[in-house]
């Protein structure tokens, strides 16, 4: 177990992400966040098909279940978090970051995706797994963190800018916003964020 200087403690053995007394590090009253398992693949993949509101429709359902494979659940446990009821553990979850260290930018770690179920929306749940991977981020040495969303999810766009997140220039603008054309390939641009820490 290690702890960070926030006094968190990330238990790798147990998979989770703990306080100072070694239970599962609640976020408010009502959830706990955890280091996610293999077993939680379904779960995610879930969130991934209802949480966005169809956006994309079922195309966009489909690219975001492709962008989030089992091969992050079982290798990219360690900085990933996902949040659950603390009545209902094994029930639907609330909330997931997905993230890791960068291995090739030393001074860098970047969230891949972020999902908040409906419901929980507005209940700090995603400012509270930003803010711990941050530290997370800190106490492995890192001083920016990276993440990317598409220029049609101006709700995104937003909640990153009041992260503290910047935008990156681009090559062209989305309704105002600096993106960057074919991106994650043809046809798929980017908005760039970064954020210092």
């Amino acid at each position: 177990m290690t702890t960070s200087s926030t006094g968190r403690a990330h238990d790798a053995d147990r998979g989770q992400y703990t306080d100072r007394a070694g239970a599962p590090e609640p976020i408010g009253d009502r959830f706990t966040a955890r280091r996610p398992v293999e077993d939680d693949f379904a779960r995610v993949q879930h969130g991934l098909t209802h949480w966005w509101g169809g956006l994309g429709g079922e195309a966009g359902a489909q690219q975001r279940r492709l962008l989030v494979p089992r091969l992050f659940l079982q290798h990219f446990t360690g900085t990933s978090m996902v949040v659950e009821d603390a009545e209902d553990p094994g029930g639907p979850l609330a909330a997931f970051l997905i993230g890791f260290l960068s291995q090739d930018r030393p001074d860098e770690a970047y969230i891949h995706f972020v999902g908040v179920a409906p419901e929980h929306k507005r209940a700090g749940i995603g400012s509270a797994l930003y803010e711990r991977f941050f530290a997370l981020a800190r106490d492995a040495g890192r001083s920016r963190v990276r993440c990317i969303t598409g220029p049609a999810n101006a709700a995104s766009v937003a909640y990153h800018t009041r992260m503290g997140f910047r935008i990156e220039d681009g090559d062209h603008e989305v309704d105002g916003v600096a993106a960057k054309a074919d991106y994650d390939g043809e046809g798929l641009a980017r908005v760039c964020f970064v954020r210092d820490l």
